[in-house]
């Protein structure tokens, strides 16, 4: 038996994307249960020429060092012990109609041969979703990987009290802007739903909103710090995800958190978040009409909507809490020791 406690560094290339988010409350939740732990930022150059950065020395109190599978592999120190944390699989063959040529190369020729290495390397590999472990053991052959669904805060992120939507209904869009996200679907949306409906989105860090026309029953609500984030949630009455591959997102988590239905494609890890029926409504891929009934369904129904927004609240509150998410690496943590 040992006292030693575990001292967790992560190094980590800052790239502005949930798996930025999810390292940062980590560690926040870590120190603040006795666990020290410490970020060590790269710029996001480093994904693709790890070469133009030096590489940081692990801090002389850390005994355990806890990675994304896409770092470089020069970033991380052989004398610890690795945890490896799977976001999502994007070698996962569902991703390849929204590839270009070059992301193609990109993630087998680059990406692909760093992820198998860091796994190899890895005491314990992690993944955020039933899903994602199942495709990342079949791309990498490594097996089985274990799971730890993301968490979220429930008391940062909680409901206020509501009994009836919006006139327009609200939904909501937040995350990035590509083509895995789905947000291609929205301008067509919208306009089918009309003038009853209204959509609030987030902007892209690099602008890439501005590529995808919208009509009029759409508002940009910029770039939101958490605060802000927390009462877009509160004035919206619905969650918009059209994503078609997700790992385990903490955006329709967080929107079940204060209280949303969340109305979100079928596909990859989706359905491990949102109960069909129950916290919100599952669509087809890519169905425009399977996602306007949702959306129309929902609106037409005050006393659906509410009830879905408290079993949201619950099932986040019950399944995806922060602090299990953070009593599970500690458990991991402290058997690497």
């Amino acid at each position: 038996m040992t006292n030693l406690q575990p001292a967790v560094w992560f190094p980590a290339v800052r790239c502005h994307s949930g798996a930025d988010s999810f390292t940062e409350r980590l560690v926040a939740a870590l120190n603040q249960i006795g666990i020290r732990a410490e970020i060590t930022w790269l710029p996001h150059r480093t994904e693709f020429a790890p070469w133009t950065f030096p590489v940081p020395q692990p801090p002389s109190w850390a005994n355990i060092v806890h990675i994304n599978s896409w770092l470089p592999s020069q970033f991380i120190p052989p004398a610890l012990p690795i945890v490896v944390t799977l976001h999502f699989c994007v070698h996962d063959p569902i991703l390849k109609p929204y590839k270009s040529f070059i992301q193609a190369l990109y993630h087998r020729y680059y990406i692909y041969p760093r992820e198998a290495a860091n796994l190899k390397r890895a005491q314990r590999i992690i993944a955020v979703s039933h899903y994602t472990a199942n495709k990342a053991e079949m791309a990498f052959g490594f097996g089985p990987i274990e799971i730890i669904h993301n968490g979220v805060d429930t008391v940062q992120f909680a409901p206020i009290l509501r009994t009836a939507p919006h006139h327009p209904f609200r939904l909501l869009y937040v995350g990035n802007w590509s083509a895995r996200k789905g947000v291609d679907l929205l301008a067509p949306l919208m306009k089918i739903l009309g003038q009853y409906f209204e959509l609030r989105y987030t902007a892209d860090r690099g602008g890439q909103h501005k590529q995808y026309p919208l009509p009029g029953n759409c508002i940009n609500i910029g770039r939101l710090s958490v605060e802000k984030l927390v009462s877009a949630y509160h004035e919206a009455d619905a969650l918009l995800f059209p994503s078609r591959l997700e790992g385990l997102p903490l955006t329709p988590l967080e929107a079940m958190a204060c209280g949303l239905p969340v109305i979100a494609a079928k596909t990859t890890s989706l359905p491990e978040v949102i109960e069909h029926g129950v916290t919100g409504w599952l669509f087809e891929q890519d169905n425009l009409q399977d996602f306007v009934r949702n959306c129309q369904k929902l609106a037409a129904n005050p006393a659906i909507w509410c009830n879905m927004g408290k079993l949201a609240r619950e099932r986040a509150a019950t399944n995806f809490a922060e602090n299990e998410m953070v009593t599970c690496y500690r458990n991991i943590y402290q058997s690497l020791i």
